[in-house]
């Protein structure tokens, strides 16, 4: 009989399904690290919440240990690399916490728009002030939503009940689905100028940290109010609170800070903020959605080998693991390369396998590039419900085999259609690393690095010159360099593996080098 053992606190229906699982489980919470060292070798399962740390010491001494499972969206507590090394499975629960985050967002829009918190403590106080707290209706207002996945599109539903106009940034969000939600599309700019409101949905990349910094919040509309119930360190706070001193923000509520906890914040003391500590999934009704879908995902596991949700592998078979192993790093890396390329939404996919790759099973393969593809526009992608993702942004996803012969032994050709574009990349294996060897139709040869530089040009001399020295000028070191051109010789493509970070500065000087026509800095896991 297999054990687990829940060291935070769960709803006790999760102890309930573990048992009817027939799984001995044990609840032990509140332990300390060295605590749990003493006990975690005894359980084949733990079940946790964000309090206990799954660190490297840890794992070392869960000799018995297979999977872990996180009641809720958020890994940071848990070290994926050395759960991985160890064969511990890591498991979330991404979309329990949806629409309770998201009523949240509204519930702090309402909070900002009348001033409740203030107005609550003033009353307490016994001063009555009715006359200072002016508050504005939200009917009839506009709601900008930065990014639209499955929390932006609950708040727009709400939104929609409250009479309010929805407009929405998100470069991933497709033309039809915005249609269904009945939503405008809309550019950055276009939102920070229109919106009454802003509320953010988007995860914490590279491309939205700080996507209301000091130069776009300044493009908002006088008199908005700014909601984020999603990540800390999309909005620059220092700036935010000068903004809202000076009268041109109306007010903001946060859940959310780029240090949490967040015992101190530029912010706080500001009268027209509104602060909570990250509730945005204390409910009761998402701990008991959340505990109740990882203990059904654990004990599936580990009574019948099922992976659903898995953070660090792909749901495949033991037997087939060591075969598919190299074309699922090739299929992500694929994925990624195109999800970093692509800024519109996503319409539709077409995955093409050829050659020996046909006779494995390809379906892992899939979800691994459709992970790749995804992260960019969610960090609630994995290898299990990235097809979930999909299917719910309605992308057309469509593979197709073919066993005849091709110039390589196994070939991979990803291609994706947007709202503006189609963009194709293709991949081989040369022994066990993943190469691309066609790019939008341009012949070359590129494995990829940590950090990458795309640039597509004019099939004109001087390029790799002025390149080169600009990159050189600046203290960047190039380590590979792969260059390619269509068949007309009209345009050509440059993969560049870099050792230094390319930041958006030095990507600006590229892109306006003679014949340069696009530069994308990429990065890849490694």
């Amino acid at each position: 009989m297999a054990k687990v053992l829940i060291s935070d606190k769960l709803s006790p229906r999760a102890v309930e399904i573990f048992k009817e699982a027939g799984l001995e489980v044990d609840v032990k919470t509140g332990m300390s690290p060295e605590e749990l060292a003493a006990c975690i070798g005894e359980y084949d399962g733990l079940a946790i919440r964000s309090a206990t740390k799954v660190t490297q010491e840890i794992l070392e001494k869960a000799t018995n240990l297979k999977v872990v499972g996180r009641a809720g969206i958020g890994v940071d507590n848990v070290d994926i690399p050395a759960a991985t090394a160890k064969g511990v499975v890591v498991m979330n629960t991404p979309f329990g916490n949806s629409i309770t985050t998201a009523e949240h967002a509204i519930a702090l829009m309402f909070a900002s728009a009348r001033q409740l918190p203030q107005a609550n403590a003033s009353t307490h106080a016994g001063k009555w002030e009715k006359s200072k707290f002016m508050g504005v209706e939200v009917s009839s207002k506009t709601l900008g939503l930065i990014g639209c996945g499955n929390i932006g599109s609950i708040v727009a539903d709400r939104a929609h009940g409250l009479k309010m106009r929805v407009i929405v940034y998100d470069p991933y969000l497709s033309e039809k689905r915005a249609d269904e939600l009945n939503i405008e599309k809309v550019e950055l700019d276009e939102l920070l100028k229109r919106a009454d409101f802003i509320s953010l949905h988007t995860p914490l990349t590279d491309s939205t940290r700080n996507i209301l910094g000091e130069e776009n919040l300044k493009k908002t509309k006088k008199g908005v109010r700014i909601i984020n119930c999603a990540r800390g360190g999309l909005i620059d706070e220092t700036a935010l609170n000068e903004l809202i001193k000076s009268g041109h923000i109306a007010g903001a509520a946060l859940d959310v800070f780029e240090e949490e906890p967040a015992n101190e914040n530029v912010l706080f003391g500001n009268e027209n903020v509104i602060c909570t500590p990250h509730l945005g999934a204390s409910t009761l009704e998402a701990q008991e959605n959340v505990a109740v879908q990882v203990a059904e995902q654990m004990s599936d596991f580990l009574n019948n080998g099922t992976v659903v949700n898995a953070i660090n592998i792909p749901s495949v078979s033991a037997e087939d693991a060591a075969k598919l192993r190299p074309y699922l790093n090739l299929g992500e890396q694929l994925g990624s390369f195109i999800g970093q390329l692509a800024a519109t939404g996503l319409n539709a996919v077409k995955i093409e396998f050829e050659g020996a790759i046909t006779g494995l099973n390809t379906r892992p393969v899939t979800s691994a590039i459709l992970k790749g593809l995804l992260t960019p526009i969610t960090d609630a992608a994995n290898m299990v419900n990235a097809p979930v993702i999909a299917k719910e942004r309605n992308i057309d996803i469509s593979e197709v085999r073919h066993a005849r012969a091709v110039d390589y032994h196994s070939l991979i050709r990803l291609t994706v259609t947007t709202d503006r574009q189609e963009r194709m990349v293709s991949g081989t294996l040369f022994g066990q690393e993943p190469r691309i060897v066609e790019v939008g139709g341009v012949k070359l040869e590129a494995g990829l690095g940590a950090r990458m530089l795309y640039i597509n040009n004019e099939d004109k001399p001087g390029l790799i010159g002025n390149l080169g020295k600009l990159l050189g000028d600046t203290g960047i070191n190039i380590a590979n360099f792969s260059l390619g051109r269509n068949k007309d010789r009209t345009d050509a493509i440059a993969l560049v593996e870099v050792d230094q970070d390319v930041d958006k500065a030095l990507a600006e000087k590229i892109s306006k080098l003679p014949s340069v026509k696009q530069v994308k800095v990429l990065h890849f896991a490694v």
